[in-house]
């Protein structure tokens, strides 16, 4: 036995403090006790008595505290648990003190002998500074207890972390409801106002609904926010919508379980009276519309965004068009402003409002706008069926007029940005754009002519053209900007100086 106590230290401590502290004061309580078995019933031997249950009980809780923090002291958990009993030895003996002597005092023994009045304050007066000291001492130790609660092994704080993440909001809070519990007790020996008993259970009932309340909240976070495998971007949407759903339902239980602690019932209030029934069912009119509105925007803009992410395959990464890049996001924020109009008018219209002079006026102000910004209204228009028709992208090169020619750099949806090759940037608005030149669309000829004098054989400046358009197909480098052989068109024309003839590769755009 005492070689299995030497080899596990905590047990020796707890052993250690058990004889040091708590033997002691049970013995004194005892010897005390049978002493007074033989002492006449007066006020000193009553006194004694009191004294003597107030200071073992003083060291019953010192002994008690010191001999579980004995059980944790492994690891990292040593100086917290070192800085407990330093700063915790006089507060719990004075605790436990104070506490036992208000209960000695309210005995009929003492009220009889030294009276009601005194006996009563003397009770008041050592219970307040019990829940003082008591309170000091719960703040004074809020971080060492702190880290006792939230310090586990790496492994387990890596493989549970929806319980690592509780204890550590828990150790943020373990004092906020043995403060609360002091105040209501502290109340209660005042005899503040009526029901205290009443006011203190509730209040103990918040504490645990806060702390449940917290746990839950914490379960479900790392139960929808924990990173998982790859999964499609419309569950991960869905999702979250549900993780705010039951987020709201679990806000919706907390309200309705703290107002019924406190003599209220929300649920009740909306069946029985009208006031409640006409709330409720606008709330829940409005919430439904509200999900409804969330749904479809989520559905939405995920086969939105899905569309405008870069497509992987085997044969690498490919980006959408640019007239994908540019109508998508417009269409985004067009839903967008439909979604939140359409939500707004239809819960304005359930809380009673009408909405047709809100609708005429937003009429008014559509045509006004319209009539004044008619250029712009063409651009954008223009600029639409451009992007629509895929008649220009970007990193085409592009002719628009005699003074606008070079590299499309961007596209909006009102403007032309192209780089000529001087480098100067061009600024074209769709509304002047009358006709657009592209060389960069799917391939383009290289034509060209040769003269010959008239005294040469025709059929053999064919040849020779030939002969070297086939060099030329030959070439490695040359070759890759072709798509065919030459075409040869023969003589195009005859003036002073020879024949003409003309022939055509077709090659590569750009």
């Amino acid at each position: 036995m005492t070689r299995a106590i030497n080899t596990r230290p905590r047990i020796q401590a707890l052993v250690g403090y058990v004889v040091q502290y708590l033997l002691p004061a049970v013995i004194s309580l005892v010897l005390t006790l049978y002493a007074s078995r033989y002492l006449q019933d007066t006020i000193g031997r009553s006194l004694g008595m009191t004294l003597t249950y107030a200071g073992s009980a003083g060291v019953f809780s010192v002994a008690l505290v010191l001999a579980l923090s004995a059980m944790f002291e492994v690891g990292h958990k040593r100086i917290a648990v070192q800085i407990i009993r330093k700063y915790s030895r006089r507060p719990l003996f004075l605790i436990g003190f104070f506490a036992a002597l208000s209960d000695g005092m309210n005995s009929p023994q003492i009220a009889l002998q030294i009276g009601d009045n005194i006996a009563s304050c003397l009770s008041v007066f050592a219970g307040l500074l019990a829940c003082i000291i008591f309170a000091f001492l719960a703040i004074r130790l809020r971080r060492p207890v702190a880290h006792l609660i939230r310090d586990r092994a790496l492994a387990q704080r890596l493989g549970q972390p929806a319980l690592q993440e509780s204890l550590r909001i828990f150790s943020a809070l373990w004092y906020w409801p043995i403060l609360l519990m002091l105040v209501v007790t502290a109340l209660n020996l005042l005899g503040i106002g009526e029901g205290s008993e009443r006011a203190m259970r509730g209040a103990l009932l918040t504490s645990g609904l806060i702390i449940g309340a917290v746990f839950l909240s914490t379960i479900l976070h790392h139960s929808f926010r924990t990173p998982a495998r790859r999964t499609s971007i419309y569950r991960e949407r869905l999702l979250n919508v549900l993780y705010a759903l039951l987020r709201i339902a679990l806000a919706v239980t907390f309200i309705e379980l703290l107002s019924q602690i406190w003599g209220f019932s929300l649920l009740a209030f909306a069946s029985d009276s009208n006031t409640g029934k006409v709330i409720s069912d606008s709330l829940g009119r409005i919430l439904l519309i509200l999900l409804v509105t969330w749904l479809a925007w989520v559905v939405l803009d995920t086969a939105i965004q899905q569309t405008l992410e870069p497509t992987v395959t085997r044969h690498g990464t490919r980006e959408p068009s640019t007239r994908v890049k540019t109508i998508l996001p417009l269409m985004r924020n067009a839903i967008k402003v439909i979604l939140v109009v359409v939500c707004t008018i239809t819960t304005m219209a359930n809380l009673g409002v009408n909405v047709a002079p809100f609708l005429a006026g937003a009429g008014v102000i559509g045509l006004a706008i319209g009539f004044g910004s008619q250029q712009l209204v063409q651009d954008v228009i223009t600029g639409l069926f451009i992007i629509i028709e895929d008649t220009i992208s970007v990193g085409d090169w592009v002719v628009v007029d005699s003074n606008h020619a070079g590299t499309v750099e961007g596209l909006t949806i009102r403007t032309l940005r192209l780089r000529d090759s001087r480098g100067f940037v061009h600024s074209v608005p769709f509304g002047q754009i009358k006709a657009v030149i592209n060389h960069s669309r799917q391939f383009a000829y290289a034509f060209f002519s040769v003269q010959f004098t008239y005294d040469t054989d025709t059929d053999q400046a064919i040849d020779m053209i030939r002969q070297a358009g086939s060099q030329i197909s030959d070439d490695p480098l040359l070759s890759l900007s072709l798509q065919g052989s030459l075409t040869v068109f023969g003589v195009d024309s005859m003036n002073l100086d020879g024949v003409t003839i003309t022939a055509q590769f077709r090659t590569m755009s750009g």
